[in-house]
């Protein structure tokens, strides 16, 4: 990227939104889209046409064009690891020789699922799925999103390593009708084995013969999973090139489609490629992922936002926030370009958030009224996901609505006190309905979105060593070769003795 790229973009004026309105009768029109059953709207932020030109100059200066087809090229664009990266290919949208493999993968997938509800691993009621961040946290949204009245199976997602996270399943399920999964890229996670060893034992302490038996596996490296001792025959392999934080289309995404039927995870692949399709041939004017990055951009460097908080009305995405923090702050919270050089400017916003109008009642206090600006994402569905009375629904949507209209226009007051500044942005993604096509969609669009933030700051999106070294030191200080200052030292020796 160019200096001048930047000095442009960091000059943009700062209008209030109000204005941009009055200013501008089309203003809705140019500032939101419509893709795949999911209404974007970006009007209440302070994007004009000045700001997306000046973004489009810096896509362009970083070839933002380029750099996309060749992920979806499955060209090497993790570049500190030489590898290429393609879960797209996982939704059919990858090169052609990562597409056929990815359908291979999930025949064989699909294949052990009809053997298990054949009753080939015998009786299963219960699924109890262990892996940690990427292994848990995509199965974990997707079933409280879509299982909720429809699963065939009873599903829990485990990934914390604090033991009373898996005595709280125990106490729920039969061990005779239980499933073990076990979900690990290189299949050594610590934290993942050590549960998944403690849920073997449970098995075999209470009457299962053959726990083992009932071990599913899911791995890019199927040789360490058999050597672990599952058969082979139960061990659904995915690509080295598709990420943890990426995964949940490869088999990770087991015990969804298990829960929620082949049908209902084909249709969530889908929906996925529907928006691929839509990033990879729409103009950056009207690209749903490219706007969004460029709001996210112009908040993190003309405004100096560092947090951006997303606030889901609707039960059924509670996950979403915790899902997206792993996927935006473990994407792009770097501080080093591909060229190995320090960015030298702010990269990932801090991601929070939380449900509906519980947030509301808890930190829509400081969003109004505080020092912070916050550029505030809501996610809303037409169609409700209940029986009730509609006036549920009703209220839940226009308490949604009317948080992003009073965050902008605000409350003038001689009172400070009771004062609303206003002029605080929002933007709305509205799906017609929750189900398998939208939810892919609107994943794969916050996984684009965190790709061209990628690219526009000139990172690599797609390495994760921050994750490594506190890991590398717990493992160090287990086996007594780990030296720590004197604080850490006490409280070792506090806990341990």
């Amino acid at each position: 990227m160019t200096k001048a790229d930047w000095t442009t973009i960091e000059a943009l004026p700062s209008p209030r939104l109000e204005s941009l309105f009055a200013e501008d009768a089309a203003r809705l029109a140019s500032f939101s889209v419509d893709v795949a059953g999911l209404h974007f709207d970006w009007s209440k932020t302070h994007l004009t046409a000045d700001a997306v030109a000046a973004f489009t100059a810096l896509a362009k200066a970083q070839d933002l064009h380029g750099k996309r087809e060749a992920l979806f090229a499955g060209e090497a664009v993790n570049t500190s690891e030489g590898r290429a990266v393609t879960h797209v290919a996982e939704r059919g949208e990858g090169s052609e020789d990562d597409v056929a493999k990815a359908r291979v993968l999930h025949a064989r997938m699909r294949a052990l699922i009809d053997a298990i509800e054949a009753g080939a691993l015998g009786e299963i009621r219960h699924v109890l799925h262990v892996g940690i961040g990427g292994s848990a946290l995509g199965p974990d949204l997707l079933i409280d999103a879509l299982g909720r009245e429809d699963s065939r199976y009873e599903v829990a997602i485990v990934s914390n390593i604090d033991g009373a996270a898996l005595e709280e399943v125990f106490a729920r399920f039969d061990p005779t009708a239980t499933l073990l999964v076990i979900a690990s890229k290189t299949f050594t996670t610590k934290e993942t084995l050590t549960n998944a060893d403690s849920v073997l034992q449970w098995m075999g302490e209470h009457g299962v013969e053959d726990a083992y038996g009932r071990v599913v596996a899911l791995t890019a490296d199927p040789d360490k999973a058999v050597e672990w001792g599952v058969d082979e025959t139960r061990v659904l392999p995915f690509a080295e090139s598709v990420g943890g934080r990426y995964s949940l289309w490869s088999s990770i995404g087991f015990p969804a489609a298990l829960a929620l039927g082949w049908d209902c995870f084909e249709e969530l692949l889908e929906g996925a490629g529907e928006m691929d399709r839509h990033f990879r041939q729409t103009s950056l004017s009207q690209n749903a992922p490219v706007l969004a990055a460029f709001a996210d951009l112009y908040y993190t460097q003309v405004r100096h936002a560092e947090t951006r908080a997303t606030f889901a009305y609707d039960e059924r995405l509670r996950l979403l926030p915790s899902y997206l923090q792993q996927l935006e702050m473990e994407s792009n919270g770097k501080g080093a370009t591909i060229d190995g050089e320090a960015v030298g400017r702010p990269t990932a916003a801090i991601t929070w958030g939380g449900v509906g109008t519980d947030a509301q009642h808890a930190v829509f206090q400081l969003l109004h009224q505080g020092t912070h600006l916050v550029p505030v994402e809501f996610v809303a569905v037409i169609e409700p996901g209940d029986t009730l009375s509609e006036e549920h629904h009703r209220q839940l949507l226009l308490n949604a609505f009317a948080q992003g209209a009073a965050l902008m226009k605000g409350r003038p007051n001689d009172d400070l006190a009771r004062s609303y500044a206003g002029d605080r942005p929002s933007s709305t993604i509205l799906l017609e309905d929750l189900d398998a096509r939208t939810l892919g969609a609107l994943i794969a669009f916050y996984e684009q979105r965190t790709f061209v933030n990628g690219v526009l700051l000139g990172i690599n999106s797609f390495d994760q060593f921050g994750v490594e070294l506190g890991k590398e030191m717990a493992k160090a200080a287990d086996a007594g070769g780990q030296e720590f200052d004197v604080s850490t030292t006490d409280l070792i020796k506090r806990a341990f003795g």
